[in-house]
Order: C-alpha cells, then structure tokens, then sequence
C-alpha cells in the first residue's frame, strides 16, 4: 500500500522501518534509572494460573514495567511539571516529515555530549517536524545495555534550545535521556525544548504538543535523510508511553 502526500512524494506504507526498542522481561531488555528489568508473569488466582501451557484456556498476563526506565518511551512536558500533563492529551498527531541525523557527541571535561553546532551543521538549514538523533558509535549493545550509573551522552542545553527555537516538535534520540543521568536535577535540556520557565507555574508559550521521545535504535542500515515519522503511543493517561516510531522512506516525483 503506497500514500501519496500532496501530489510531491509517496510512502511506501508496506516497507516500515521500526526505531523502537521491545519490551521484554528478560535481562536483554534495557534499564536505566537504576530499576529492576519488567515483569511479565500470568495472573494466578489460588490454583489458577493464566497460562495455556499450565492448563488455563489463554493466556493472561499482568505486566509491570516503568516507561523512562524499560525501553522506547514519549513524553510530554508533563515529565518535568507540577502540573499534570498526559501524553495521550498532549499528543494528537501522528504523522511528521523528519530528518535523520547521526552526531558523534564531543568530550566535554569527563562528559560526552551533543552540542548546537553538531545539530545545526547536520540539519544543514531543515527544519523538519521531527528529528531522529543516531549517536555514534551505534552499536547493537544500545537494546540491551543497562545505562544506571554510567554517565551517558546527553544535550546540552543550548542545542535543546536550538531544536525548540527551530520550530522542530519531535525529539528522538537513542539515549536514555536528554539530559546528564546525573544533574541535581536541573533537567535544562528538557526545560529547554519544552520552553518550560517554571515547573510549578507552565508559562503560555510553553510547548504543550511536542515530545521526546528516548531509548530508540537506529540500525546502521537506515541512512541518514528525511522520512516520514509515524508516532504511536499506548493511550496512558500519563507523562509518558511506551511508544513504536516508526519511519517511511519518502519517493519524490
């Protein structure tokens, strides 16, 4: 099935390119935060179990899980708020033109982070909907590697607030965080591209429908361009979600 989009470009809508990270409960699944690996386990009600290979008719599992900490999730400003704010509210559309990006984030003192210049330089003046950051090396470990205490690369805050000046809503990068694992809570990345002044009192130009989303992987075999980005969460009444973006290769005329 093909989409054509204003007469210009068409999407190859059978050909989709997954970035997210599975959900698993084993020890591949990847962690940060310094929390456990999910839970996935059948229901059990005294001798019942709800699991077919143990006698039950289906299978019926309660999962327990934590979406910042567990796998590819998106969030909404509400991540940082004393306001709630939920990303199935925050969260509308679903389909964005997006650039793909691959940054080598710079040693800064004993860091490792993505700078305004590297992200300027590599959007060469686009300013798509959304942007994907691949950061390098990119290695399979990403889907499995436990990221509690280990410093990894992160925005600085003045290439967040180059994105948010940009007019970019999306940010998907392949880290945990945008922002230092380690940062007394300052979150400046975060504040950044939300354009969040006051956690405890949202300022009106606060950017209520853009995300982040974080923990994706991008396959050395994705070149980088511009795609279609199609984000779809699970509809939690929550800060974040779980969430499977996937992108579309683009066909011009």
């Amino acid at each position: 099935m093909k989409a054509l989009i204003n007469n210009t470009f068409e999407i190859d809508l059978s050909k989709p390119i997954d970035i997210s990270i599975s959900l698993t409960n084993t020890d591949a699944n990847p962690i940060a935060w310094y929390i456990e690996k999910p839970q996935i386990e059948p229901v059990r009600f005294g001798d019942w179990v709800g699991k077919v290979s143990e006698g039950s008719s289906t299978n019926f599992n309660n999962i327990f899980f934590n979406p910042h900490g567990h796998g590819t999730h998106t969030e909404c400003l509400g991540h940082i708020t004393r306001e709630f704010y939920s990303i199935n509210q925050c969260l509308k559309q679903f389909f964005f033109i997006t650039e793909l990006i691959s940054i080598r984030p710079e040693s800064i003192g004993n860091d490792l982070a993505i700078t305004k210049e590297q992200i300027e330089k590599a959007l060469n003046g686009k300013t798509p909907e959304a942007v994907v950051i691949r950061t390098l090396p990119n290695s399979e470990s990403k889907k499995h590697k436990n990221y509690s205490k280990t410093n990894p690369p992160y925005l600085l805050e003045e290439a967040a607030t180059f994105v948010c000046e940009s007019g970019i809503k999306h940010l998907l990068i392949d880290l945990p965080s945008v922002d230092r694992e380690e940062d007394e809570g300052r979150l400046l990345a975060h504040k950044a591209f939300w354009n969040v002044k006051d956690v405890n009192k949202l300022n009106a130009d606060a950017r209520l429908d853009c995300t982040i989303t974080e923990m994706i992987f991008v396959n050395d075999s994705i070149q980088d361009g511009s795609y279609i980005l199609n984000l779809q969460i699970a509809s939690f009444e929550n800060d974040a979600s779980p969430s499977k973006p996937i992108l579309f290769k683009i066909v011009y005329f």
